[in-house]
């Protein structure tokens, strides 16, 4: 930690009567006594011109005067220093004086490595007394690992409640969707929206951690987001995302219709694609048919459903329990 400045070796500057004693000496070529003054004074006047670099003895000890503009160029640099330092002192003490009287707590800091991000996540679920919000993008660092987390399960039955938006690309591969039908099993309310902006978790409303892959080294940085007004909007964004993203699940639903009746387990698996956000094209290779006839039962489902567009369609499904 850097100190308070000190007066440096050149004083704190030139005073009026060392300057007149400077101007004599100009003039002078013997010991300046015709300036003025008693010895004493001379001698105290005397003392601060050389201090400063403006007068100097030669051989035989009588003072004579110096260029003047080194020595006060010297001076001045000093000071310039002593008004960085005591830049930085000022800023240090305001940053203590923030710490100490919370007029400035930090709203968010920087995680690096892999430990710290991974064990503050599992803190956060840890600590959590109500909800668990989340954006789920797959894992950073181990992208094969099929969900719910380790510190999922303990947290949900404790009572906390975790909605997560899944991302539909990773909907549509292995993990994504063996992820999604564990989680849901053990009581997951999940939803699902292409595009989702970032891999995020919300705590209650107490803490966001926002987590993303590092450029080089496999490892994972996060941005850990304390109770703000940058919270806040962390929070009603994920909120704008449920309102549009469309529920999924696994549990077959039936509306009271007699057995062999829609939802197939084809038409599930149908919609659950759709709602992952997956192409035609992929749907049918997923489900071994043509595009032409994924147009066809995409069709018979809206009309079925009441649904002018696909997005309709899922959010029907889901209200019917076919999701």
């Amino acid at each position: 930690m850097s100190h308070a400045p000190e007066p440096g070796p050149y004083g704190h500057g030139l005073t009026p009567e060392a300057e007149a004693l400077y101007r004599a000496l100009l003039g002078a070529v013997e010991h300046p006594a015709a300036a003025g003054g008693s010895a004493r004074s001379d001698d105290g006047r005397l003392a601060e011109l050389e201090r400063l670099g403006l007068v100097a003895r030669d051989a035989d000890g009588v003072p004579r005067a110096q260029p003047p503009r080194l020595a006060l160029e010297r001076w001045a640099a000093e000071r310039e220093l002593e008004a960085v330092r005591a830049r930085e002192t000022a800023d240090e003490l305001a940053h203590l004086y923030a710490v100490n009287s919370g007029a400035g707590a930090q709203i968010a800091e920087v995680l690096e490595g892999q430990e710290t991000v991974v064990g503050t996540f599992e803190a956060m679920q840890a600590e959590a007394r109500e909800r668990i919000r989340a954006f789920e993008r797959g894992s950073h660092l181990r992208p094969e690992e099929v969900g719910p987390n380790p510190s999922q399960l303990p947290a949900m039955e404790r009572g906390v409640a975790y909605h997560v938006i899944y991302d539909a690309a990773f909907l549509q591969t292995d993990v994504g969707r063996r992820s999604l039908q564990a989680a849901v099993g053990a009581g997951e309310n999940a939803r699902a929206f292409p595009g989702i902006p970032m891999k995020l978790v919300i705590a209650d409303a107490s803490r966001a951690l926002i987590s993303v892959p590092q450029r080089s080294g496999g490892g994972v940085m996060a941005l850990l987001v304390h109770p703000s007004m940058l919270l806040d909007a962390i929070i009603g964004l994920f909120e704008a995302f449920w309102r549009l993203a469309v529920p999924v699940g696994t549990a077959p639903g039936r509306d009271g219709a007699p057995g062999g009746a829609e939802p197939s387990p084809d038409t599930q698996r149908l919609l659950a694609l759709l709602s992952a956000g997956s192409t035609d094209e992929a749907i049918a290779r997923d489900l071994g048919v043509s595009e032409r006839t994924v147009h066809r039962r995409v069709s018979r489902l809206q009309e079925l459903l009441g649904a002018r567009t696909r997005f309709q369609l899922g959010v029907q499904a889901a209200r019917r329990g076919w999701l």
